[in-house]
């Protein structure tokens, strides 16, 4: 692929956008996320789906941001779920 996406957060929206980026074969993609194995796992099952989905994209899962280096698009989905008591102001 010519380009190179990194998802910042691979919780259910950023794996979601990996998916779809992924499927669709506009870009590699590299999911970045806090959790150790998170990321890795789920680039990894997406990437084991790709013979079913018929892509070539290339999907690589990581805790540091070495391996977002050079990527054209930066997509940040992460965050934690509100709790009681907090809002969605900063």
């Amino acid at each position: 692929m010519d380009k190179k996406v990194t998802v910042v957060g691979a919780g259910n929206v950023g794996a979601t956008a990996a998916q779809r980026l992924a499927e669709k074969e506009l870009c590699d993609v590299v999911l970045v996320d806090i959790v150790e194995g998170v990321p890795q796992g789920k680039s990894l099952d997406l990437m084991e789906a790709a013979p079913i989905e018929k892509h070539d994209a290339k999907l690589t899962g990581s805790n540091s941001y070495e391996a977002t280096a050079n990527s054209d698009i930066v997509i940040i989905t992460a965050g934690i779920p509100r709790k009681p008591g907090m809002s969605g102001m900063i």
